[in-house]
């Protein structure tokens, strides 16, 4: 059986709060409203031989494969489950099954937290489209703020070393032997004298020798 908004409204504001196991809305009723699922244990699921996926205290909660969080809510008198979406936290897929949660049932509704009766907002309707986006709108209240940006180290370029003062002599000029460097390197490049014995090679080799002498 669904409950209309129209009723709800009447208990929106919340007058009085217990330890946190009920939540009541009128100082003279007696009955609690709201029950909370910190307050009904679940019991452990019958499969053994299939890992747990059940949020140990939140009702309608689920941790899929990836780490997240996805929520869904049966409604009353049927087989049928709606939706509720996958969050990153388990505390925005609880406050979705709450939205869910009282727009089903109303005041026998069970909570994942006290307040949920009174801070979230509620669906314009019954119909299961209307509980979805209401539902999705209110768990994205409670997203959790992005985490900042691992403050990385700045490589900073280190400033080049202050050029001292070198002097350079120019040892061509110096000497007045303008073209030795590039006069050497030809040199190298010329293949040597061919000789035809080693007299010849001899006397030439006295010749340049009495040359340097004198």
């Amino acid at each position: 059986m669904f409950c209309s908004t129209d009723s709800l409204q009447d208990f929106r504001s919340p007058e009085s709060s217990s330890d946190g196991g009920t939540v009541s809305f009128d100082g003279n009723a007696e009955e609690p409203i709201h029950n909370l699922a910190s307050n009904n244990p679940k019991k452990r699921a019958g499969r053994k031989k299939f890992r747990e996926t059940r949020h140990p205290v939140y009702r309608g909660v689920r941790l899929r494969d990836s780490g997240k969080w996805v929520c869904e809510l049966r409604e009353p008198n049927k087989k049928s489950r709606i939706w509720l979406g996958t969050y990153p936290t388990a505390e925005m897929a609880a406050r979705a099954h709450d939205v869910a949660a009282i727009a089903l049932r109303g005041q026998s509704a069970c909570l994942n937290f006290a307040d949920s009766a009174w801070s979230l907002p509620l669906p314009p309707s019954s119909d299961p489209k209307d509980i979805q986006k209401t539902a999705a709108e209110a768990a994205e209240a409670f997203r959790p703020p992005p985490e900042p940006e691992a403050s990385r180290p700045q490589l900073t370029e280190e400033a080049p070393a202050e050029s001292e003062n070198v002097c350079y002599t120019d040892e061509e000029a110096l000497f007045g032997m303008h073209g030795l460097v590039s006069d050497m390197a030809e040199g190298l490049m010329m293949p040597p004298p061919h000789y035809d014995d080693d007299v010849e090679m001899f006397m030439h080799l006295c010749i340049i020798k009495m040359g340097q002498i004198s």
